[in-house]
C-alpha cells in the first residue's frame, strides 16, 4: 500500500522563513533542500519533482488515475505535472500526460500558473512542445483559481467588441508572458505561431503584458518582435506594483529598449500602478542612476518635476535616495527641486 502523503514529525519540519518563493527568488527552478511545505507532498508529486521516472510510473501502477492528479496540499505545493515542468523532467512530463494528468490545472507553488505556463518561464522547449501537443491552451489565463474578470477595450473605441479576460489576482502569468519576461525567444516565437495574445491584461497585483515583462527584462529581440505585432506600448500597468514597459526599460537602463519604446509612441509622462511603480519612467531611470536615460527621457519631454502619485516624490528625490551623484547634479542643473534630504525608493528595488 502506497501512503498518499509524507507524513514528517512536526518537531522536524524546517522553518518557514528559510523558504524563498519562486519569485523572490526570481523563478530559481530548484526548491530548497528542507521544503518547508515538503510534508505536504504525495509520494507522487515528490518522485515527479526528482524526476525519478521509476518511482512515477510504480506509484502510477499501484495508486491508480487519481493520484495523478492530486492537487497540491500546501501553499508551496505542486500538482505531480507542475513539479516536473518546473524542474524541466521530460520524461517525466511524458509519463504524467500519457496517464491523464490535468495539463490547465493551476494552484499552488506557481502563483496560479499551470504547467504551460511553468514550463514557458523556465524556457524548457522541449516540456512546452510536449504540452502544446497535448492541447494545453496556449492562451489560457493562470486565473481557474483565485481568479478575476477583467474587460479590455470599449466598442466606443471603434473596431472590435470589448474582451473578457480572467486573469490571476497575484502575480499571474499567461505562457507568452512568462516566457517574455524569462527572454526565452525561442519560446516566444512558438507561442506566437500557435496564436499567443500578445496584449492580455496583466493580473492586477505584479502582472506584466508581454511587452512589459520583455521590457523590464531588457530583451530587446523581444521587445522589438511583441513591436512589430501590434503590442500595445502603453498599455495600462497592473494596479498594484505595475510598471509601464518603458518605466521597466528605464528601470533596466537599457537605452536600446527605451528608444525602442519612445519611437513607437510611449508616452514619458504615464505612471505604473500604487505602492510600486507610482512614479514616471523618469523616476525610475533617476532612482536607478541611468544618466543617459534620463537625459534621452528629458529630451523626449519627461517633467523634470513630476511628482509621483502616492507621496508627491520628484525624480530629483529619487536619485538623491539611491546616492546617484551626477543625475542629482544633472537633474538641479536643470532647475529640479525636491527635499535636499533625500527621499524614498518608489520602485522595488529587490529586482536589482
Amino acid at each position: 500500500m502506497i501512503q498518499r502523503f509524507v507524513e514528517t514529525p512536526l518537531a522536524v519540519r524546517p522553518q518557514q522563513q528559510a523558504f524563498l518563493s519562486p519569485l523572490d527568488a526570481a523563478w530559481d527552478p530548484s526548491l530548497p533542500t528542507e521544503d518547508v511545505d515538503e510534508y505536504c507532498w504525495t509520494p507522487l508529486q515528490l518522485a515527479a519533482r526528482s524526476g525519478d521516472l521509476q518511482a512515477v510510473r510504480d506509484i502510477l501502477a499501484s495508486a491508480g488515475t487519481f493520484a495523478v492528479n492530486e492537487p497540491p496540499k500546501g501553499y508551496y505545493g505542486q500538482t505531480a505535472l507542475q513539479a516536473a515542468c518546473m524542474q524541466g523532467h521530460e520524461a517525466v512530463v511524458k509519463c504524467l500526460l500519457a496517464a491523464g494528468a490535468d495539463i490547465h490545472f493551476c494552484g499552488g507553488n506557481n502563483f496560479q500558473r499551470t504547467g504551460l505556463q511553468i514550463a514557458c518561464g523556465q524556457g524548457n522547449e522541449r516540456v512546452v512542445r510536449l504540452l502544446l501537443e497535448a492541447s494545453s491552451e496556449v492562451n489560457m489565463s493562470p486565473a481557474t483559481n483565485h481568479g478575476i474578470r477583467i474587460l479590455t477595450g470599449s466598442q466606443q473605441e471603434g473596431h472590435s467588441p470589448p474582451k473578457v479576460y480572467a486573469v490571476a489576482r497575484y502575480n499571474g502569468r499567461t505562457a507568452l508572458q512568462a516566457a517574455s519576461e524569462r527572454g526565452h525567444l525561442t519560446i516566444v516565437k512558438l507561442l506566437l505561431d500557435r496564436g499567443a495574445e500578445v496584449n492580455a491584461p496583466p493580473s492586477p497585483v505584479a502582472g506584466r503584458t508581454a511587452l512589459q515583462a520583455a521590457a523590464r527584462g531588457g530583451f530587446r529581440v523581444i521587445v522589438q518582435l511583441l513591436l512589430s505585432l501590434g503590442a500595445q506600448v502603453n498599455a495600462p500597468s497592473a494596479r498594484y506594483k505595475g510598471i509601464t514597459a518603458l518605466q521597466g526599460a528605464c528601470l533596466q537602463g537599457n537605452s536600446e529598449i527605451v528608444e525602442l519604446l519612445l519611437r513607437s509612441g510611449a508616452d514619458v509622462h504615464a505612471s505604473g500602478g500604487g505602492y510600486d511603480g507610482d512614479g514616471t519612467a523618469l523616476h525610475a531611470a533617476a532612482e536607478k542612476g541611468h544618466l543617459e536615460v534620463v537625459k534621452r527621457l528629458i529630451g523626449a519631454g519627461a517633467d523634470v518635476n513630476a511628482t509621483s502619485n502616492r507621496r508627491g516624490q520628484t525624480p530629483l528625490q529619487g536619485a538623491l535616495a539611491g546616492g546617484h551623484e551626477l543625475v542629482v547634479e544633472y537633474l538641479k542643473g536643470l532647475g529640479a527641486v525636491g527635499r535636499t534630504g533625500g527621499g524614498f525608493f518608489i520602485f522595488d528595488h529587490s529586482a536589482g
